[in-house]
């Protein structure tokens, strides 16, 4: 099993870039939160239509869905990472 970095982790998550990232996706969290569309502890995920480090953003549109399927991706029987492409992006 592969070690965790965490100290990478921790510089990569406090960049500008993905603290500008963060604001927005909580921002859109309080909105649905708001609305009643999402509820605290629920296990849903709110996801971008365009991913955010494909260039997407809230105008690109998003919308509910599992934590599960939101930041899962292909694993073979041992866990290890088979593919980096998610299922919603391999069906187009």
């Amino acid at each position: 099993m592969a070690t965790r970095k965490y100290k990478q982790a921790a510089i990569y998550e406090s960049s500008p870039e993905q603290v500008a990232h963060r604001v927005e996706r909580n921002k859109i969290r309080r909105k649905l939160l708001k609305e009643g569309k999402v509820h605290k502890g629920d296990g849903m995920d709110i996801s971008h239509k365009k991913a955010m480090d494909k260039g997407g953003s809230v105008k690109d549109g998003y919308k509910v869905e599992s934590a599960s399927k939101n930041r899962s991706f292909k694993r073979d029987s041992k866990h290890n990472l088979v593919s980096e492409v998610s299922k919603r992006e391999r069906k187009k």
